[in-house]
């Protein structure tokens, strides 16, 4: 029995969420409850890079807008006292609005020199969270932020776990649906030839600024989820890991894809902390290194498309057997 790519993706999918709803309950190590939960965390944090690459723009400084969603988050929620379950939302929107200021300045920049941009731009921001705004930010010693759910609450980490699967499930959902729609083919549009994008009579400003604005929201979400998971926020969140992570998870994945993000995360996080279990520090960036080439070099299109190409290498391979020698009576 033969799947297309799509079958492949969404029965791929089921058996994913079905893991993710099944796995806490055969398990009690809080270990691996915390790893699930920055799992999925940065599932939505790659997601929106990927979502960006989607409409033809490069981020090297992602983490400008993870950051800045959960600064703005915990700043709201510590003065108010609406629960994080709100400003995590008002967080994004202030990560998105950002978003929304930095593409009107170099939307029009081609890839890599909005990449270049972006990353300048989270250099920036982690300079001013340290000097101008540490009497707000706390500067490098950072600040304490509100849990997702109190401690004293029994069994809050596991509601907390279910709770961050459902954001992570809505925000792959979101995706789609903006792949999907007329939004998402104008972003593909104007990726593969803005030309004919403009003789067709869409305004590729226009729909860039609409991705960098949902890029940056979906980003902002994440930046808040992982910070009030934790309890404490300081400005290493700006840092150039956290924007170049998103950018391996989707390349390794699938670049373009909406189960790309998710494999690429999940898999790689996986064998990060199992090389870390074997006692391994630097060694494990050689080996991840390595992984990383092998798979742009024989899997293009991310690991997403290896069931594909294992079906067809296995049509191939049966087109070249030899049929069977009659037997004589």
């Amino acid at each position: 029995m033969y799947f297309n790519r799509d079958e492949l993706a969404k029965y791929g999918m089921i058996a994913t969420l079905a893991i993710a709803v099944v796995i806490p309950f055969l398990t009690d190590s809080m270990f691996i409850l915390n790893l699930l939960v920055l799992m999925l965390i940065f599932i939505i944090f790659a997601s929106s890079w990927n979502l960006l690459a989607y409409s033809g723009q490069g981020s090297l400084g992602h983490a400008a807008f993870f950051g800045i969603g959960a600064y703005a988050s915990t700043l709201i929620a510590a003065q108010s006292g609406i629960t994080p379950f709100v400003t995590i939302f008002i967080g994004a929107a202030v990560a998105a609005f950002i978003g929304i200021l930095i593409g009107l300045t170099c939307v029009r920049l081609k890839e890599w020199f909005l990449a270049m941009v972006t990353f300048g731009f989270a250099i920036i921001v982690q300079t001013l969270t340290v000097s101008v705004l540490a009497p707000v930010t706390g500067g490098w010693d950072g600040l304490s932020s509100p849990r997702l759910l109190s401690p004293s609450i029994p069994g809050y980490q596991l509601i907390e776990y279910y709770a961050i699967l459902v954001i992570t499930i809505a925000s792959i959902a979101a995706i789609w649906y903006i792949m999907k729609s007329r939004i998402g083919l104008a972003f593909l549009a104007i990726r593969e030839n803005e030309l004919e994008a403009r003789a067709a009579g869409l305004d590729p400003v226009r729909y860039r600024l609409l991705a960098f604005a949902f890029s940056a929201y979906i980003a902002g979400v994440a930046g808040a989820l992982e910070i009030h998971h934790i309890g404490y926020l300081t400005p290493e969140l700006y840092g150039v890991d956290n924007s170049f992570w998103p950018i391996t998870y989707v390349i390794l994945g699938g670049l373009g894809t909406l189960a790309g993000p998710v494999v690429g995360t999940v898999v790689l996080t996986v064998i990060w902390e199992g090389l870390k279990a074997t006692g391994l520090t630097f060694g494990r960036y050689v080996i991840v290194g390595v992984i990383l080439i092998l798979a742009i070099i024989f899997l293009p299109r991310g690991l997403v498309s290896l069931p594909e190409q294992v079906q067809e290498w296995l049509k191939r391979r049966r087109r070249k057997e030899p049929l069977p020698e009659p037997v004589g009576d």
